[in-house]
C-alpha cells in the first residue's frame, strides 16, 4: 500500500493494482500513470495485456482481456471477460493436522446445553410450517403471543418466531426437492437454538406433518408438537391451540440456562452478501483469521454458497483432508455447471450489479474473494443442502449464492452463529441464528452504522488481518453469550427462513 492516491498489489505476479483512493487520470500508481478515473475498489493494469490474456489478482486468474489493455486502464467488464479454464485440484496437497487446544486451554462462552448434548447461543420457541398455506395461521399465533404480553413472564426465553416459506405443495412428494425440504425443515426443528417446536399445517398438502414425523423417528412431547388448520377447525380455533401449546411449552423452555462452555461447541456459518471489491482484502480474510482461531480451539466453520466459490475451488481441494473430500467438491461444482446451462444461464451470472458498481468484475475474482472466509485449515468435510453437520473444523456446505437460501441451509445443518461480511450494505438476519455483520470498508460501516456490527475497513489504514480476526473472535463469543447483534437489535429474522426450492413446482 502506499499513499496520494493508496493501492494494493495482492500478490507479485498480479498485473492489477486495486485502488484505496480514487486514482484520477494522469496520477501516478506504481510506476504507472492512470489513463483514466478508476474509482474505489476498482482495478487498474500494471501490464501490458493483449487480447485473451490471463488478468491475475491474488495471484490466481480473474478473467481474460476481451480487448488489448495497456498499463495505467481501468480494468473492468467493458474489457475484462470470464471464461472457463482448467485448474489443477491437487487433492489434499496441502492438508496439514488441524492444531487443536486441549479443551483446558479453550475459550468459552454461556451457552444453553441442550438434553442431546448440543450447545445453544439462544432460546427459541419455532411454529413451523409444512407449507405455504399454513404461513399466515403461524404468523397470527407468533402475534398473539407477542401482544398477550406472556413473554414478560419467561425471561430466559428469547422469543417466539414464525418460521415459514413458500412451498410443501405443488411439488413431487419424492426426489431431491421433496428431501430438500424435509431435511430443512427438520434441521431447524433440531437446530440447538431451538427449544421446543410446534409445526403447522394446512392439513392436505404434500408434505405431510405424519410423514416428517415417521422419517425423523418423532414423538409428540413437551417440546415438539404439531396441528393442522383443516382437523383443529379453521383459522380462529388453529390459532387459539397454537397459543395454548405455547403458553404449555413456555414455562418448560424457560427453565434453560446459560452455563460456561468451551468454544468448541460453536458452529459458525459463514456468509457475505453485497460484496465489493474490498470484500476479499479485508472483511472476507479477516473473517478468515477468525475462523482459524475458532478451529484451533475445537469449533466448527461452515462455508458455502457454491455459485460464489466457482473459479476458487481448486485453492479449497488443496487444503481437503483426502482425495474423497475434494472429489465431492468437485462433484458438485460439475452439478451446477449441469444445472445452469440446463436453464440457459452461466456461473458467470452470479455478479450482481452492485457487486459490478464496488470492484467485481467477473464470478472467479468474486469467488476468490469470498473463499478467504475460510480461512487457512484443513477441510475436513463437504455436505448437501442441509444435512447435519457433524465434523468439527473446517467445512464446506453446498448451497445457492442467495443469502437467505444459503444461510437457512447452514442453520438447517445446525450452525449455531452467523457471520456475513458486506461491502455494499445488507439488510439481514438470522432467526433463530444471530448474525454478526462485518462491513468490508469504512464508508458503509459509517452509511450503516445501525446495521453494522465491525468495521473492517481499517484495515485498509493499517490494522493487520490478525488483530481484526480476533476482534472478531471475541464478539463471536460475546454474541454465543447472549449478547444481541445490531440486526437483533433491529428485529431482523421472521423473513429469512428461506428453503432452496428445486425441481418442478406443479
Amino acid at each position: 500500500m502506499t499513499t496520494q492516491p493508496r493501492f494494493i498489489r495482492l500478490a507479485a505476479e498480479d498485473n492489477v493494482v486495486v485502488a484505496v483512493d480514487i486514482i484520477d487520470a494522469g496520477k501516478r500508481v506504481d510506476g504507472v500513470t492512470a489513463t483514466a478515473r478508476v474509482m474505489k475498489g476498482h482495478k487498474m493494469a500494471t501490464k501490458p495485456l493483449a487480447q485473451g490474456a490471463p488478468i491475475v489478482k491474488y495471484g490466481q486468474i480473474i478473467g481474460f482481456a476481451s480487448q488489448p489493455i495497456t498499463p495505467g486502464d481501468w480494468v473492468h467488464t467493458h474489457n475484462c471477460a470470464f471464461a472457463a479454464f482448467e485448474r489443477d485440484y491437487a487433492f489434499a496437497r496441502d492438508a496439514k493436522p488441524v492444531d487443536v487446544l486441549p479443551l483446558e486451554q479453550r475459550a468459552t462462552f454461556q451457552g444453553f446445553r441442550r438434553t442431546n448434548g448440543r450447545a445453544g447461543t439462544r432460546n427459541y420457541i419455532a411454529i413451523l410450517t409444512s407449507v405455504n398455506c399454513s404461513a399466515s395461521v403461524a404468523r397470527f399465533m407468533a402475534e398473539a403471543v407477542n401482544r398477550s404480553g406472556m413473554l414478560a413472564e419467561f425471561p430466559n426465553v428469547d422469543g417466539v418466531i414464525p418460521l415459514v416459506h413458500g412451498t410443501g405443495c405443488g411439488l413431487a412428494s419424492e426426489g431431491l426437492g421433496f428431501d430438500i425440504l424435509e431435511r430443512t425443515i427438520w434441521g431447524y426443528a433440531t437446530n440447538p437454538n431451538v427449544s421446543a417446536v410446534l409445526i403447522v399445517g394446512l392439513g392436505c398438502e404434500v408434505f405431510q406433518i405424519p410423514r416428517l414425523m415417521k422419517d425423523y423417528g418423532i414423538e409428540p412431547g413437551d417440546r415438539f408438537q404439531s396441528m393442522t388448520i383443516q382437523e383443529t377447525g379453521g383459522t380462529k380455533k388453529s390459532i387459539e391451540a397454537g397459543m395454548a401449546r405455547i403458553r404449555e411449552m413456555l414455562p418448560i423452555v424457560n427453565q434453560a440456562q446459560r452455563e460456561t462452555l468451551p468454544a468448541s461447541e460453536l458452529c459458525l456459518a459463514l456468509q457475505c452478501g453485497g460484496s465489493d471489491g474490498y470484500s476479499g482484502i479485508t472483511a472476507n480474510p479477516a473473517l478468515g483469521k477468525a475462523v482459524d482461531l475458532l478451529v484451533r480451539h475445537g469449533g466448527t466453520a461452515c462455508l458455502s454458497e457454491t455459485p460464489e466459490i466457482y473459479g476458487a475451488e481448486h485453492l479449497l481441494t488443496r487444503r481437503a483432508e483426502s482425495r474423497e473430500v475434494g472429489e465431492k467438491l468437485v462433484d458438485i461444482i460439475r452439478w451446477w455447471e449441469g444445472y445452469t446451462a440446463k436453464h440457459e444461464g452461466s456461473m458467470d451470472n452470479n455478479p450482481s450489479p452492485g457487486n459490478k458498481a464496488g470492484g467485481l468484475t467477473t464470478i472467479l475474482e468474486k469467488s476468490l474473494g469470498a473463499a478467504a472466509k475460510g480461512g487457512s485449515t484443513t477441510l475436513r468435510g463437504v455436505y448437501h443442502y442441509a444435512e447435519k453437520i457433524d465434523r468439527a473444523g473446517f467445512v464446506y456446505m453446498d448451497t445457492p449464492g442467495y443469502d437467505p437460501v444459503a444461510a437457512t441451509g447452514q442453520v438447517a445443518g445446525g450452525s449455531n452463529l452467523l457471520c456475513f461480511t458486506t461491502g455494499r450494505g445488507s439488510a439481514y438476519g438470522c432467526k433463530p441464528t444471530p448474525s454478526i455483520k462485518l462491513a468490508t470498508n469504512s464508508d458503509i460501516y459509517a452509511r450503516m452504522i445501525d446495521d453494522m456490527d465491525i468495521n473492517c475497513g481499517d484495515v485498509l489504514d493499517g490494522v493487520s488481518l490478525e488483530d481484526k480476526g480476533k476482534e472478531i473472535f471475541d464478539l463471536i463469543l460475546r454474541t454465543a453469550s447472549g449478547e444481541k447483534t445490531k440486526s437483533e437489535l433491529l428485529g431482523y429474522g421472521d423473513n429469512e427462513f428461506v428453503p432452496w426450492q428445486i425441481g418442478a413446482t406443479m
